[in-house]
């Protein structure tokens, strides 16, 4: 359908550097991608440019020393550090004679490889197709343009008419598709949400190490590597935290730095895990040398997917990779745990993520002396099974006073169940 060059494994990297900060990307990043694509990168290429050349994003001289560099190294496949336009793109493939990749591409590449669930794999199709959409060209010449008169008359509409319609098709099929899932995953929410069940969501620049610290907190097998987007599919597991009670923990995917936007929108049913969470455990890599350009971009990422208020609490991962840094909790000036030091990978410090976790949601807890007559023996039995008696005495006539510490969630649905006469038997 689309007139492209085959790609391969082999590549020469581009790397520009632009004065505009928001323009800038990280070199060191790209080749970090494209390991993680499973590209070997033969080559380096950058120049310095005040704007992007329209034509080839880069100089035609540097244009033409980049098709030199692939000719002499042989590689098949350049990968440029930037967005390039589809026309810069035809541009280049023709000078380089190999497929042109620009970082949009690159990162699409990658989810396409690490997407396992049937959601995440439909997220993926999206994003590629709304990608692709753009980058459409005329490889079927013949159907090139409508033609006239006896023998040359066409089917109505030109090959890149056709490859269009089937593509605006398949978007919306996905798109009913994932519905569903959408539909699926709010009764799921809206479940937990009934129940009161508090949600804690890992967020994080790729790479930080999310996946390795959920596996840690959860003692779960969650696919964890030393790579980017190694996590695609969000994963939830329940977790018991003293004095809370159940929550929900969700590992969810990693965001960078100009996250494409077509990726944001496919991945909107996964990253509502985020936007309704009660706590966003932002993890950050404290040996990374970009950590504060890292933390940046996640907050500019929450705040696109309407996550931005979502209260957070700091988890400053990898403390191992540092000289002299021990795990601690790091409070305001209220007191309230807002930056957690660990090592997810050594296992050091997870138990006070734990004692955070109880201080940031344990005002959710009430303390409670409760007086029952000798025929409440029903409730004292359900208060003991919830492991929130603390106390008990007996008074003279008998009666029986319960000091009680529990969850608001299980006090709520003890109020439901008893319709709501509980507040009577409070001291």
């Amino acid at each position: 359908m689309f007139d492209r060059y085959e790609g391969g494994d082999y590549a020469v990297l581009v790397h520009m550097d632009l004065p505009a900060e928001v323009d800038r990307e990280d070199l060191s990043e790209l080749h970090l991608l494209a390991s993680s694509a499973g590209v070997e990168a033969l080559g380096v290429v950058t120049a310095s440019r005040s704007a992007p050349n329209p034509k080839y994003f880069v100089g035609s001289g540097k244009a033409e020393e980049i098709a030199e560099q692939v000719q002499a190294l042989e590689a098949n496949i350049v990968i440029f550090n930037h967005a390039l336009s589809p026309t810069q793109e035809r541009n280049l493939e023709k000078i380089c004679k190999c497929r042109v990749l620009d970082r949009t591409g690159l990162i699409l590449d990658i989810f396409a490889q690490r997407a396992r669930t049937h959601e995440g794999k439909l997220q993926v199709e999206l994003a590629q197709l709304r990608h692709i959409s753009t980058r459409l060209v005329r490889g079927w010449t013949h159907l090139e343009r409508q033609k006239g008169g006896i023998g040359l008359r066409g089917p109505g509409e030109t090959q890149l008419e056709t490859d269009r319609r089937l593509i605006r098709g398949r978007i919306k099929n996905i798109l009913r598709r994932l519905e569903k899932v959408q539909k699926q995953r709010e009764q799921g929410r809206r479940a937990r949400q009934r129940a009161e069940i508090p949600t804690v969501s890992l967020v994080g620049y790729t790479n930080a190490g999310k996946s390795t610290l959920f596996n840690t907190m959860t003692e779960s097998g969650v696919y964890a590597a030393d790579q980017l987007f190694a996590t695609l599919d969000p994963t939830l597991r329940k977790l018991e935290i003293e004095d809370v009670g159940r929550i929900i923990l969700a590992d969810t995917v990693g965001f960078i730095r100009h996250l494409p936007h077509d990726l944001v929108a496919a991945f909107k049913a996964t990253l509502q895990e985020t936007q309704e969470a009660d706590l966003l455990l932002h993890v950050v890599d404290v040996a990374d040398e970009h950590q504060q350009s890292n933390i940046e971009q996640v907050t500019e990422v929450l705040t696109e997917i309407d996550a931005g208020e979502v209260p957070q609490l700091m988890i400053c991962n990898k403390i191992d990779k540092l000289e002299d840094s021990l795990p601690r909790i790091d409070r305001d000036d209220d007191g309230k745990p807002i930056r957690v030091w660990v090592s997810a990978q050594a296992n050091v410090g997870i138990e006070l993520i734990f004692e955070a976790l109880k201080e940031r949601l344990g005002p959710q807890m009430v303390n409670l002396s409760l007086k029952l007559p000798p025929s409440m023996g029903k409730l004292r039995g359900t208060l003991y099974q919830l492991n929130s008696v603390s106390a008990e005495r007996i008074d003279e006539q008998g009666a029986l006073e319960l000091d009680v510490k529990m969850s608001v969630v299980d006090w709520n649905k003890l109020q439901k169940e008893y319709d709501n006469r509980l507040d009577n038997y409070i001291q």
